[in-house]
């Protein structure tokens, strides 16, 4: 590194500490300063709040840097590393490897640790602490061996590890020492009715319990837990969730201030009494307080950031708002939720049977208008999004409070127009007025949520707040006079779902018949394939009939998708990433025959690239011939529903994954959809088949299966979101075929499901509202529309192989159809064969074949 430049040493690599190194790259701090960052873990920063849903996605997906680094080269990245001392006046810190780094500034992220009371048996085997994907790792082996789990600790943490061992199978047990579940942040109602919820689950819940030992089997491990006047729990499993410490002992040991309670104390920039060290996150107190939330870890980045840069900002306290799903069971604490406010009242709804309480606590003003100071949503946290801002605003609640909580209160309070300075996102400390900013922008101007999410941050992290970000954006341009055109093209000033419908009631056949009737011009290469995707979806008719062929792009064309070079791929159907012996050397036999490349991908499939376009009849005879069917790569369709060995083999499967996967991808096989579609199945909570990263998800329990729906990759990936638990097999289907078919209709074009989601008003509670408990009396219809798809399915190869017209299509060039691509060469990569574009110029005299059209 150059010595012109100072060194900024950042110990602890969590999300605080990646958030800070995020803001110092985005700000200009690396502009200035090289950065080394440290992190003690094996592997990078990842959702921690999240941390649960590792047995569901992995590591990868929980990761925030993938890659294991940063793309700008000023920030060196160690990991699996720790820090054992710090010398304040030699200014160097040095690592557990006995590498010594000089620092000009340094930055502590140590986060904190588990905090695990001193009672007898606490480190026998079988006992363990929930903080880190290695410890879950480690949960994860002991369960194996074990049927029964306790957890310590009925807070925010040891809940989210209940819900750990619930994934495990395991018969669970909550032992929390307060006479409620999560005291810090609901009363005793709310806890009651949480308690109720998880109840209902299977978890056995022991409040006002204290525990006085985890007993030893005799061999040193667990055999359960002896709880003061109450009988003992038996347990293989035992998790400490009991609260967490700061993890300060590196600030001590160089003589820096700490709180009275523990955690490092920092003034408002986020400096130690040592003016070149900060501290940030659950390790700093500032003002002597310990903040456990990552929110406000989130700002004290961005504050020490901007100090460096010399920067005005401040840390002056923190919104402590909580909204998470436990157990299934939505869950929210927000402002002054225990009416503490000298003269403050509350309003409480409260449905038992339900399984719903909410309560507001307000007060009243000089003005004898009455103000939001917080509340407890339990059962039903979807108004949290507008409440919470409404606390900092200080706005005036309408003549009728109590309407913002009543069940017909129906999306009413976004109407009441948020002040500019309000927060919106309290994750990322996003304002009303930087969303606004957003949409007025000079050189890019946002005009959805998913541009303003990337703009500003709001509704990256969490979510809860999404749906009031799209009411701003909404009552933006309806302020402004403005109309946004949904209109998918020029020739049709109507959305998708019009289209949908239209087609639906009028059982339009053709495009000519819907631009007639509803469109202008002769259309274009966006509402062409549209429409012909929506005929299909109705239909089911061949892509390449007489009246559809023409309207498809280049993939559905030619029933294979273009590559860079002008080859096709070839993907048959492997349904579930079942395959035989028999069809395996089929499939290496055309390859070989045809000089193609093959690849194995995610989705269980076997790929084959480099066919030109006049091979390909030729290469799916053989294959339709050995009893492939068409996999449907080029298609806005169903491509995969993703598989592990399940039951069948696995000693952890508790249902047969690889048949339901099969049976799901006959089922959906060749439905057409706005965008394409995968599922997977996964036989345990193990979550092999990677089912939460798919449009349709289904992991398997004791009970039967659960529903993840909405998840996908691509440029913004997304984690399935839990529709459904513990469905039969039949419930399953039928709430998969209301679910896709609700999708199908109402979906934007090219719109992922996680995109689609993020637009329904309610999100994913209005959709379990329409697909599971058939609110809209839509489920026999819907149910009705998929039952006429699978029953009017055919392979689209097979039929185009028996249909001479269809045939006629797949040739090069028109006057010359023997005549292979002479712009196609290939190269070999890694043993196979590799096509590359030439790049010379065609020769002067040369005989040219002109082009199919």
């Amino acid at each position: 590194m150059s010595h012109t430049r100072k060194t900024l040493v950042v110990v602890g690599h969590g999300m605080v500490g990646h958030r800070f190194v995020q803001a110092a790259i985005e700000r200009g701090v690396t502009e200035r300063w090289d950065l080394v960052v440290i992190g003690e873990e094996p592997r990078p920063a990842y959702d921690r709040v999240a941390l649960t849903s590792f047995f569901e996605v992995g590591a990868d997906q929980l990761s925030f840097l993938p890659d294991g680094a940063y793309a700008d080269p000023r920030v060196r990245l160690l990991l699996d590393t720790a820090v054992c001392g710090i010398d304040r006046e030699a200014r160097t810190v040095t690592l557990s490897n006995d590498e010594v780094l000089h620092f000009d500034g340094l930055v502590l992220a140590t986060g904190a640790g588990p905090f695990v009371p001193p009672i007898p048996g606490k480190d026998l085997a079988g006992t363990f602490v929930y903080r880190t994907i290695e410890d879950l790792e480690a949960i994860r082996e002991a369960a194996g061996n074990a049927k029964v789990g306790a957890v310590i600790g009925g807070g925010l943490l040891g809940l989210e590890a209940a819900n750990a061992l619930v994934q495990l199978g395991l018969e669970t047990h909550v032992v929390e020492m307060a006479p409620r579940l999560m005291p810090v942040q609901l009363d005793q109602p709310a806890g009651m009715t949480l308690v109720r919820h998880i109840e209902k689950l299977g978890v056995t819940v022991h409040a006002g319990a204290a525990t006085s030992e985890v007993i030893d089997a005799g061999d040193g491990t667990v055999a359960g837990l002896g709880l003061k006047d109450a009988d003992a729990i038996p347990a293989e499993v035992v998790v400490f969730s009991a609260g967490i410490r700061p993890r300060d002992q590196l600030a001590r040991d160089c003589g820096l201030e700490v709180a009275e309670r523990g955690g490092i104390l920092v003034d408002t920039q986020c400096r130690t009494s040592d003016p070149a060290i900060f501290a940030i996150g659950e390790c700093a107190a500032p003002g002597g307080r310990m903040y456990g939330l990552v929110a406000p870890g989130y700002a004290m980045a961005e504050v020490a950031a901007d100090a460096l840069l010399g920067g005005p900002g401040e840390f002056l306290g923190a919104d402590m708002s909580t909204k998470l799903k436990l157990l299934g069971v939505d869950v929210a604490s927000f402002g002054d939720a225990f009416g503490a406010t000298e003269g403050s009242l509350e309003l409480v709804f409260a449905d038992a049977v339900a399984g719903i309480y909410k309560k507001l606590v307000v007060v009243e003003g000089d003005d004898g208008a009455y103000r939001l100071l917080g509340g407890i949503l339990v059962g039903d946290a979807s108004a949290y999004g507008v409440l919470r801002p409404m606390v900092a605003s200080g706005m005036a609640l309408p003549d009728n409070p109590e309407e913002l909580i009543l069940p017909a209160a129906r999306e009413g309070a976004p109407q009441l127009g948020l002040p500019d300075e309000a927060v919106v996102c309290s994750c990322n400390n996003v304002t009303k007025a930087s969303i606004t900013a957003s949409l007025d922008g000079e050189e890019h101007a946002c005009a959805d949520v998913a541009c303003v999410k990337s703009c500003t941050k709001a509704g990256s992290t969490c979510g809860s707040c999404v749906p009031v970000v799209k009411n701003i954006i909404e009552q933006h341009f309806a302020a402004q006079g403005k109309v946004v055109d949904k209109g998918i093209c020029e020739h049709f000033a109507h959305t998708r779902q019009e289209l949908f419908d239209l087609v639906l009631v009028h059982r339009y056949r053709t495009f000519d018949e819907i631009v007639t009737a509803h469109g202008r011009g002769r259309g274009c290469d966006i509402c062409k394939p549209t429409v012909a995707s929506i005929l299909a979806s109705q239909f089911n008719g061949h892509v390449l009939g007489a009246e559809t062929g023409t309207l498809q792009d280049t993939n559905d064309a030619y029933l294979a998708n273009l590559q860079k070079n002008g080859t096709y791929s070839v993907v048959p159907r492997i349904p579930g990433g079942e395959i035989t012996p028999e069809k395996l050397i089929v499939i290496g036999e055309v390859a070989r025959d045809y000089g193609l490349y093959t690849k194995i991908t995610g989705g269980q499939r076997i790929d084959l690239f480099g066919a030109r376009m006049e091979q390909l009849p030729a290469i799916w005879t053989r294959l339709v011939d050995a009893g492939f069917e068409s996999g449907h790569a080029y298609g806005k369709s169903l491509r995969t529903v993703k598989s592990c060995v399940g039951s069948s083999w696995c000693r952890f499967g508790v249902q047969d994954s690889v048949q339901l996967a099969i049976d799901l991808e006959l089922r959906y096989r060749g439905l057409r959809s706005p965008h394409k579609l995968k599922g997977g199945v996964s036989g345990c909570a193990r979550e092999c088949a990677e089912a939460r990263g798919k449009d349709f998800g289904v992991i398997a329990t004791e009970k039967g299966w659960n529903l993840y729906v909405c998840g996908n990759g691509g440029a913004t990936p997304a984690h399935a979101q839990l529709l459904a638990a513990d469905l039969s097999t039949e419930e399953l289907i039928r709430c998969l075929d209301r679910f896709l078919m609700y999708y199908i209709r109402t979906a934007d074009r090219l719109q992922r499901t996680s995109a689609w989601l993020d637009t329904i008003d309610g999100g994913l509670a209005r959709v379990r509202e329409i697909v599971v408990d058939d609110a809209l009396g839509l489920g026999a219809e819907l149910e009705a529309a998929m039952a006429e798809h699978v029953g009017s399915y055919f392979d689209e190869w097979r039929a185009t192989l028996e249909d001479p017209a269809k045939l006629a299509r797949f040739v090069s060039f028109v006057n010359a159809p023997d005549t292979p691509d002479p712009s196609i060469t290939f190269a070999e990569e890694r043993g196979q064969i590799s096509a590359a574009l030439t790049d010379g110029p065609v020769q002067l005299g040369a005989t040219i074949p002109v082009g199919a059209p």
